[in-house]
């Protein structure tokens, strides 16, 4: 598998503690984390699997340093790479807006026909996601508030499946 890259924006710390566990969890494999404040093209050209994580932020809205960056994403060319995408949210505060900013950052993606990853919508509560597209998720979801108890089995599923989606 080639070199994994893990691209996230943190506000308070939720996120980069999944991208490291995310990480952990591919054990030998070569794995680096950018923040996306010191992120650019140039950097995500260097991988050709290559992993989104964000945070949902107020009601529904990406985290901040996504809003900044995301409409660098059209300079990637995504057409020999695999995207995996990751997002926190919480179900019981923002059910009806459930990590619509993973959602947002999904919609805003140049390419989608790259994006491997897709977990499913069972076991969650919740009544709307921008997220949730055709009965899935487009990406691994955790909800540190309600059901942290199931993230690390969820990270560990989430990597055994990009294992074989990733080249």
């Amino acid at each position: 598998m080639e070199p994994v890259g893990i691209f996230y924006g943190s506000t308070y710390g939720m996120t980069a503690k999944a991208a490291e566990k995310i990480k952990k969890a591919f054990g030998r494999s070569k794995v680096d984390i950018i923040n996306l404040k010191d992120a650019t093209i140039e950097k995500m050209d260097k991988y050709k699997n290559i992993i989104f994580g964000t945070s949902a932020w107020g009601i529904g809205e990406m985290q901040d340093d996504w809003e900044n960056f995301i409409d660098n994403l059209p300079s990637l060319d995504f057409s020999e790479r695999k995207l995996a995408l990751f997002g926190l949210g919480d179900q019981k505060e923002y059910p009806e807006s459930f990590v619509d900013g993973l959602g947002t950052l999904y919609c805003r993606l140049p390419d989608k026909s790259c994006v491997v990853g897709k977990t499913s919508t069972e076991g969650y509560n919740f009544y709307f996601s921008l997220a949730a597209k055709d009965g899935k998720f487009v990406g691994l979801i955790l909800d540190e508030h309600s059901q942290k108890d199931l993230t690390d089995q969820r990270i560990k599923k989430w990597v055994t499946q990009l294992k074989k989606e990733f080249v």
